[in-house]
């Protein structure tokens, strides 16, 4: 099974909305209302960068003012500076941590040969960013939040300063995926239907703690060789896009082939039945819209 990250799946969403697959007089009301998300969720996006920046910037004024003395107000809990997975960081840039809020104990360790959790070099390309001739930029790697082990999407602005001759950076990051959602095909959890058919919910709107405002769905449907979905009539239309592996799909008993990078749209209120006729699993995205919901399907003989 290939990885399809969640960039690949919004791009893949988007494109099918806007190939006119709803086939619905709301259609123009729909891709507005998209749109809107999309500027919304930047706009969240955008309002935490600006976060980190403004804080970055208070804790080095801070600096200013103080010197090493506003360090021990960084590591103050329930402050501004530190509080839930936000903190300021301060390291020399010959790489000694300084300042490290969630594990003061971590103090004064070396951090130049620090790696995200993909193996990515962390303490060199922050080093390096803050050393830069602009003296600041963003960083994104992954990171376990504090107290958790499984790594988490990051993205940390990170900015230079000295103190007398010496200089450090100043740094601050938020977790991504608090404010864009996403999701990866392997992570999914399957159930079976049909027999040898399986379904996992890619996205489903009531299926996630977080609030989207869109009523679509997007399940990641695996049919294996020589089984098939039965016949039923959705109230809704459907696409779906196949990821590999090959059959047939029947729109009132008319069959239209199925193959890796095909689109097929399958109207409303239509008869329909998948067959998988090649000899590996045919893997495909189901996409509803409205999103998938049981009364809107009907098991036909």
């Amino acid at each position: 099974m290939k990885k399809i990250t969640g960039v690949l799946i919004s791009i893949l969403l988007i494109a099918t909305m806007g190939m006119g697959c709803l086939g619905s007089a709301g259609d123009t009301d729909i891709a507005e209302h998209e749109d809107q998300m999309i500027v919304e969720d930047q706009t969240e996006l955008l309002s935490q960068k600006q976060e980190r920046i403004t804080l970055v910037n208070a804790a080095i004024e801070l600096i200013d003012e103080k010197g090493e003395l506003a360090f021990p107000e960084f590591r103050e809990n329930d402050s501004k500076w530190y509080h839930d997975d936000s903190y300021i960081t301060v390291w020399k840039t010959e790489g000694i941590r300084v300042v490290f809020p969630p594990k003061v104990s971590g103090e004064g360790e070396s951090v130049l040969d620090l790696e995200d959790y993909n193996g990515e070099p962390l303490g060199r390309m922050l080093i390096d960013t803050a050393l830069s001739e602009d003296g600041e930029g963003w960083v994104n790697y992954y990171w376990p939040r504090p107290s958790e082990t499984t790594p988490s999407r990051k993205s940390t602005f990170v900015k230079r300063t000295t103190i007398g001759n010496q200089t450090y950076l100043v740094h601050s990051g938020f977790y991504v995926d608090d404010h864009i959602y996403t999701n990866d095909v392997e992570d999914l959890e399957h159930f079976s239907r049909f027999g040898d058919v399986f379904i996992g919910n890619l996205f489903h709107p009531a299926k996630i703690e977080k609030e989207v405002d869109v009523n679509y769905s997007i399940a990641h449907v695996i049919i294996k060789p020589g089984k098939s979905i039965e016949p039923h009539i959705m109230k809704n239309p459907e696409i779906y896009y196949v990821l590999e592996g090959e059959g047939l799909l029947y729109i009132e008993d008319v069959p239209f082939e199925l193959t890796k990078g095909k689109l097929v749209h399958i109207p409303a209120n239509s008869k329909q039945y998948t067959e998988n006729t090649g000899n590996v699993d045919l893997e495909f995205f189901a996409i509803d819209q409205p999103a998938w919901a049981e009364e809107n399907e009907e098991m036909v003989e």
